[in-house]
């Protein structure tokens, strides 16, 4: 990992860093939308023919009904971690529920703003080089609290055309309604467009490769009327540590990151002085050889590194312009770092905070803006799953005291039927007032 020292670099270099590895989307997108438009015309045929192409998997049914699927069995240690990962989840995203509130803004004059779930959602869970079960708790429990009705889960199928037991588990328990078979572009392409048995749906959310990404990007701005949960792109992880920080925990929070795959990225801060650094980079060779990914750890840390801050300031004036998806702030007192914080998917804080809790099981969502996006989206939550609508409703002296200022206004615009739509009504309650008086 490379080293840089802020207090030596311009403002243009400093800048520079927080770009990530680069992405040829121009040259991803020409390999997707041909998959995204075969889809939309071939269907199920079309899904089956590229996950036989891309997953060597020959598929008669690309999507099975949930509700008719057998429960599978897991080892009771196992169901355990994912039910106690569930409750988490649970309990944190049903308390992002808003009270229903209505505000009388003027006499007679009351307005107010009301959820509704979207009622069909896609949750995309990778499975190419690693299983992705809490995937499925972090989309499916947030839509099964929001009240989604239709809920088409996409993953990977096994080279036995079956379905990941440990993700059939989550589904069930989370309430999902639907299962597709298939990864990749496809997979989002099938749910954006709809195919004759799979849903079409109305948002699709969850991470994926730079293919599953372009395709999301592709069809939010196509004829399917789809939106999206984020663009997002490779995993990544800043950590911020000082001399109080353990080298052992330092290297095993960069690499949990770096396993992800080799277009991954982690920075390290390292603030003031007494921090080992050459105690670190042995650590992180040292457990980088022992994992089962080290490969693709070895290469993401090709394109990583390492900064060195002054303070405290400046270490955490870096990262909020890194905007990294996912924060640990491990340094002695880090609470007291928090309301400093601006951008970052997720913050960790504190050295016995992991960044591995947030993705399994503490209840937070995992399912977070990366390359920089962090900056002006958040993560998955609740309201991922909700839209709002305003409602307003005005009693006859409302429209008395709120009216004329309407109409001026839209006279102003020259909207004559937006000022005739409030005058015509006021016309009529005077004449009304008027015929009563008499």
């Amino acid at each position: 990992m490379k080293s840089y020292r802020l207090s030596e670099l311009t403002q243009a270099e400093v800048n520079s860093l927080k770009a990530r590895p680069r992405i040829d989307f121009s040259s991803i997108f020409n390999q997707v939308n041909p998959i995204v438009d075969d889809v939309q015309r071939r269907g199920d045929d079309a899904v089956k023919h590229y996950t036989a192409r891309f997953d060597k998997v020959e598929l008669d049914k690309i999507v099975e009904n949930v509700g008719e699927l057998a429960d599978p069995e897991l080892d009771a240690n196992v169901r355990e971690a994912f039910d106690v990962a569930y409750n988490n989840i649970y309990a944190f995203h049903a308390a992002q529920k808003l009270a229903e509130r209505s505000v009388e803004n003027m006499k007679g004059v009351k307005c107010k703003r009301v959820a509704r779930s979207i009622a069909s959602v896609g949750l995309y869970v990778p499975g190419g080089t690693a299983v992705l079960p809490s995937t499925a708790l972090m989309l499916a429990v947030p839509a099964q609290i929001a009240g989604c009705e239709t809920v088409v889960l996409a993953t990977p199928p096994a080279q036995d055309g079956s379905i990941c037991k440990e993700v059939l588990y989550c589904a069930k328990k989370a309430g999902v309604t639907h299962i597709l078979k298939a990864g990749g572009a496809q997979a989002i392409s099938a749910m954006a467009w709809g195919t004759a048995s799979c849903p079409k749906v109305e948002k699709i959310f969850g991470p994926g490769n730079q293919y599953v990404t372009a395709a999301k990007m592709i069809l939010q701005n196509s004829e399917a009327m789809v939106s999206i949960d984020m663009p997002a792109g490779p995993s990544e992880v800043l950590v911020i540590a000082d001399r109080h920080t353990n080298p052992i925990h330092i290297a095993a929070d960069l690499l949990s990151q770096a396993e992800h795959g080799p277009d991954s990225q982690v920075v390290l801060v390292i603030v003031g002085d007494g921090v080992d650094l050459s105690a670190i980079q042995e650590e992180i060779s040292k457990q980088c050889k022992n994992l089962p990914r080290g490969d693709f750890a070895a290469k993401a840390l090709t394109h990583s590194f390492t900064v060195f801050a002054r303070d405290m300031v400046e270490a955490i004036s870096f990262s909020n312009l890194y905007a990294p998806e996912h924060l640990i702030v491990n340094v002695k007192d880090a609470e007291k770092w928090e309301s400093f914080i601006d951008n970052a998917g997720s913050v960790f804080l504190g050295q016995w905070t992991p960044e591995s809790v947030g993705d399994y099981a503490s209840g937070t969502n995992h399912v977070l803006p990366t390359y920089g996006y962090a900056r002006m989206y958040g993560g998955v939550s609740l309201d991922s799953f909700l839209k709002y609508m305003t409602i307003q409703s005005l009693t006859e002296e409302g429209l008395m005291k709120l009216g004329p200022y309407v109409a001026t206004m839209a006279e102003v615009e020259g909207l004559e039927a937006h000022k005739r739509a409030v005058t015509l009504r006021l016309q009529e309650i005077e004449a009304r007032q008027l015929s009563q008086m008499k």
